[in-house]
């Protein structure tokens, strides 16, 4: 396994990620709460932009668990359609609108245990919705955290539980609050799955990963 990163390493990394976009924001088109927890729900293994276009139309007229309810789940398949696995995601956003309506007067729950008994709610959409919603300190690890944590040496781990319990660590407090955007759009469109933007990245310098591509050097 790759050698983690430095504690001056990593408050480095984080130093530069945040010079270069102070106040990162989700991708994913929302209104509040409710809406963001049904934004991340529909995103299981479909892109940010999908789900926007999806969304769209729906948030125009649906912005509460009620008004989604009333719906229903035909109507919500009819907007949906584009997104894979839209028959499962609709039975799921329209059973945790019953439940937030019946146990939660509508309002969506802050707190881990609660939002993950919700269909379709695991610990990463969980921790999206606190992070994003409630301004909690939480890490929701995607593929993207998952790979630039492996790859560069800044929380390497064998499972997204493992590399979230290391970014807990190792992430210095202050950064802490966004580190989780950061992450997610560095991997997105700098530290790219198959092919790394090295050259353009502004931390490449402090990554660990053995295959980066580098400047040639000067004669």
């Amino acid at each position: 396994m790759l050698r983690a990163m430095k504690p001056a390493a990593v408050q480095e990394f984080f130093r530069r990620l945040s010079a270069a976009n102070p106040e990162p924001k989700s991708e994913l088109e929302y209104i509040n709460p409710y809406t963001l927890l049904v934004a991340v729900v529909l995103s299981a293994q479909a892109t940010d932009v999908g789900v926007n276009k999806a969304t769209g139309p729906l948030f125009q007229i649906v912005t509460t668990p009620q008004q989604m309810v009333d719906l229903g789940e035909e109507r919500l398949r009819g907007y949906i359609k584009t997104i894979g696995l839209f028959n499962t995601k609709a039975k799921n956003v329209i059973r945790l609108s019953e439940i937030l309506v019946a146990q939660y007067g509508g309002e969506v729950p802050r707190d881990r245990e609660a939002l993950e008994t919700l269909p379709g709610v695991g610990r990463k959409t969980a921790n999206v919705v606190l992070n994003v919603a409630f301004g909690e300190e939480t890490i929701a690890v995607d593929t993207h955290i998952f790979r630039v944590g492996n790859r560069t040496g800044l929380a390497p781990g064998k499972t997204p539980d493992a590399v979230e319990a290391k970014l807990l660590k190792v992430v210095p407090k202050a950064y802490r609050r966004h580190a989780h955007h950061w992450l997610i759009l560095h991997g997105r469109y700098v530290c790219k799955a198959r092919k790394p933007d090295c050259l353009v990245c502004p931390v490449s310098d402090l990554c660990g990963f053995k295959d980066k591509i580098l400047p040639a050097a000067v004669v």
